[in-house]
């Protein structure tokens, strides 16, 4: 059990920086780089990369970074004594609650809204801008939670 608690943090922590370093590349520049684009190329830019993102590794990467940090957190639970459990625990619950739980609360229903308008319909400039701000913000979030989750797991693996 020991060797897979370490191989689990080890798989975590890489994960969760992987993830952090995805939203960090759209919270710093790729938001702002398609908010300087005309409206309809913006709206048609984002649409695309929210079909690709869910066919590519990028998705087993999320949802397996999700997978492992919950079974951390639960065997922190069981494993109170270990020094250990305090940061599967914060690792855990970051990346679950801050990073995966988000995207389906906050994120996911921008991205639906956004792929049901039609680009090129003047009322899309008013999704196109709401979206921006509000899936900008939660990103920015979910950056920092991931990055955080990868701090913990890197004191769980000291």
């Amino acid at each position: 059990m020991e060797g897979l608690l370490a191989v689990l943090t080890w798989i975590s922590t890489l994960g969760a920086a992987l993830i952090a370093g995805t939203f960090f590349a759209f919270s710093t520049f790729i938001m702002s780089a398609l908010a300087r684009r005309p409206i309809p190329e913006g709206i048609a830019a984002m649409q695309s990369i929210n079909v690709v993102v869910v066919q590519s590794p990028f998705i087993a990467v999320f949802v397996g970074t999700a997978a492992t940090s919950a079974f951390l957190a639960l065997m922190a639970i069981f494993k109170v004594d270990d020094p250990r459990a305090i940061w599967w625990l914060a690792g855990g619950a970051l990346y679950v609650v801050g990073t995966f739980l988000l995207t389906i609360r906050r994120n996911v229903p921008l991205n639906d809204a956004l792929a049901a308008c039609d680009a090129d319909r003047p009322e899309s400039a008013v999704i196109w801008k709401r979206y921006l701000t509000e899936w900008t913000w939660w990103n920015h979030v979910r950056t920092a939670a991931s990055l955080a989750a990868t701090a913990a797991y890197i004191l769980a693996l000291r």
